[in-house]
C-alpha cells in the first residue's frame, strides 16, 4: 500500500502507542492492597503515559520532519485500538 517511508511512519505510530503503554505498566506493577493508593498509582502512571506520548509526538515532528503523518497517526491508532481489543478478550 506504500512505499518504505510510509511504513517506517506507521512503525514509528506504533512504537509510540507501545512505549506510552510499556510505561504505564511499569508504574503500576508493583500493585497495592490499599484502594488510594493503587488509584493514585493509575492516574499518575496516566498522566505520565500521556505526557510520553505526546513528547513522542513532538520529537516525530522535530527530528522526522518528512514522516508521512497520516501513516503515523495509523500505526498509532492500530496499535491502540490492538491494546483495547486484546483488553476486551481477557
Amino acid at each position: 500500500m506504500g512505499d518504505a517511508h510510509k511504513g517506517w511512519s506507521a512503525a514509528y505510530g506504533g512504537a509510540i502507542a507501545v512505549i506510552g503503554s510499556l510505561m504505564y505498566a511499569m508504574l503500576v506493577a508493583s500493585g497495592s492492597d490499599d484502594a488510594n493508593k493503587a488509584f493514585r498509582a493509575h492516574l499518575r502512571a496516566e498522566l505520565v503515559k500521556i505526557f510520553i506520548t505526546v513528547l513522542l509526538f513532538v520529537l516525530a515532528l522535530v527530528l522526522f520532519q518528512s514522516a508521512a503523518w497520516l501513516w503515523l497517526i495509523l500505526g498509532f491508532a492500530v496499535a491502540t485500538l490492538a491494546y483495547w481489543f486484546s483488553l476486551l478478550a481477557v
